[in-house]
């Protein structure tokens, strides 16, 4: 049984940095793309980066350049840090994991990807 994990929501001023995890477990396959997505009160959840097996990363215009996604193959464990926040950062986010790459390098939407965490809620205030 696959099982994700988030970690490391809160809430936090603009400017300042998060960095959530996601840790994964029960997962057997060889290859995978591992994604963050995010949903705010209202608005369809939101793709915004993407990494596979190989370590290629896929980002949405929204977040390049303010946000890194990043793993630990050891501990089974996917990042995203998060600087320089702005309120219209905050929302529930998610974890997503599916067995195909070519999913990450497309950046596919939520409903393409097969696994899910519960998700951790990041809230930033002005």
């Amino acid at each position: 049984q696959v099982q994700l994990v988030e970690s490391g929501g809160g809430s936090v001023q603009a400017g300042n940095s998060l960095q959530l995890s996601c840790t994964i477990s029960g997962y057997t396959f060889p290859t995978f793309c591992m994604a963050w997505f995010r949903q705010a009160p209202g608005k369809e959840r939101e793709g915004i980066a993407w990494i596979d097996s190989g370590g290629n990363t896929n980002y949405a215009d929204s977040v390049k350049g303010q946000f890194t996604v990043s793993r630990d193959n050891t501990k089974s464990t996917l990042y995203l840090q998060m600087n320089q926040l702005k309120p219209e950062d905050s929302a529930m986010y998610y974890c997503a994991l599916d067995q195909w790459e070519w999913k990450c390098k497309r950046g596919v939407g939520a409903s393409d990807l097969r696994y899910w965490g519960q998700g951790t809620q990041v809230t930033v205030s002005s």
